[in-house]
């Protein structure tokens, strides 16, 4: 049995809002005060576009003495927030004692978080949790890019008996994430609903951006790709937050966010809508075609070069900074880094092979003058 079909779903009404718009959850990173939660949460309400509030309990921090959440009275705290505004809640759980505390606070759905999706011992123990329990939980990929631990992550809580999943794209931790704090790796959303098919996917553009300034760049790019609906933390005031601070934005900066992304148009993108995107992507390849036929020209201009000054057709300094730079383009512009770097392998390749031939030309022709 392959992957896709191991896993058995039902309808998604709690995880997704059932109208033509993205799901969009939003909240603070922590829960740091009941007044914080409920300044926030009221803001929020009457924004038909937020269907669910979330906010982190149970805070895993990569060094003790941070900042690691309120713990349970915060799930006191969510509690008013739900009654008051009606909003669906969420928080992440990790263990077998975060999900008996959330369940018996009345939350609404569950995610688990990257730090806990990479440990399959600890999915383990939070799927046995869930055992029999009818909620919906999201799972947020692993920090590290392996998308069989994501679908494992899915499989275990399948297996307990979840059938309401989603996933969460928050991003990887790679050794060159800039400018994100998380690189997005946008071919892992396509690659991982060809494992996990039907199953919605939510983006986390605060994790993958760590800054504000990126959150309209990396939310339009996921929902250009499809994604289901967008998890944007929000703070009532961010720059006193005790965790995140950077990449969170205020109620009022969220609905100036969503504005600008126009998430209708987005979802019910027309069929000559669609036409026009294939005819621009048309002209881009064009365009391509012509800087690649353009730049294999330079590169047998650059073999005749090397041929009359007898230098070596393969430059192994100027091959290495090509990589580099290129390399460092693509990570400032978000591409990610194998698919260019592939590319341009194939790219080099067909150059050395038009400069060989430019060599090869030449030898014949000497050749064929000799007595």
């Amino acid at each position: 049995m392959n992957a896709s079909t191991s896993l058995q779903t039902v309808a998604k009404t709690k995880i997704l809002n059932g109208g033509p718009l993205p799901t969009v959850i939003a909240g603070p990173c922590s829960a740091e005060s009941e007044d914080q939660m409920l300044q926030t949460a009221r803001a929020l309400k009457n924004d038909h576009r937020v269907s669910i509030f979330r906010a982190g309990i149970w805070k895993p921090r990569t060094r003790p003495g941070l900042f690691e959440g309120v713990g349970t009275i915060g799930l006191e705290w969510l509690k008013t927030v739900k009654q008051e505004t009606g909003l669906l809640t969420a928080v992440e759980v990790a263990n077998t004692q975060h999900v008996e505390e959330a369940l018996k606070h009345g939350v609404d759905i569950l995610w688990v978080g990257a730090r806990t999706t990479v440990n399959p011992f600890s999915v383990q123990e939070v799927a046995d949790a869930l055992q029999g329990v009818d909620i919906p939980v999201l799972v947020k990929n692993p920090v590290n890019p392996d998308l069989q631990l994501w679908l494992g992550a899915l499989e275990r809580l399948n297996r307990a008996g979840i059938t309401d999943l989603g996933l969460i794209h928050r991003g990887f931790s790679t050794p060159n994430n800039k400018p994100y704090r998380n690189h997005p790796k946008w071919q892992t959303i396509q690659e991982i609903r060809n494992l996990a098919l039907g199953i919605p996917l939510i983006c986390d553009p605060s994790h993958i951006a760590g800054r504000r300034d990126l959150l309209e760049t990396v939310s339009q790019q996921a929902l250009h790709l499809g994604a289901d609906g967008l998890m944007i933390e929000t703070h009532i005031n961010p720059d006193v937050a005790l965790s995140d601070a950077s990449q969170q934005v205020t109620p009022a900066g969220l609905d100036k966010l969503l504005t600008v992304l126009d998430l209708e148009s987005e979802r019910l993108a027309q069929p000559e809508q669609l036409q026009d995107l294939r005819n621009l992507i048309d002209r881009l390849d064009n365009e391509l075609l012509n800087v690649l036929f353009l730049r294999s020209d330079v590169s047998k201009r650059i073999g005749e070069y090397k041929r009359l000054n007898s230098l070596d057709i393969y430059q192994a300094n100027r091959w290495q900074q090509i990589v580099e730079d290129r390399l460092k383009i693509a990570s400032d512009t978000g591409l990610d880094e194998d698919f260019v770097k592939a590319i341009f392998d194939t790219i080099h390749s067909f150059s050395l092979g038009i400069q060989n031939e430019v060599f090869a030309a030449q030898a014949a022709a000497t050749s064929e003058k000799q007595p």
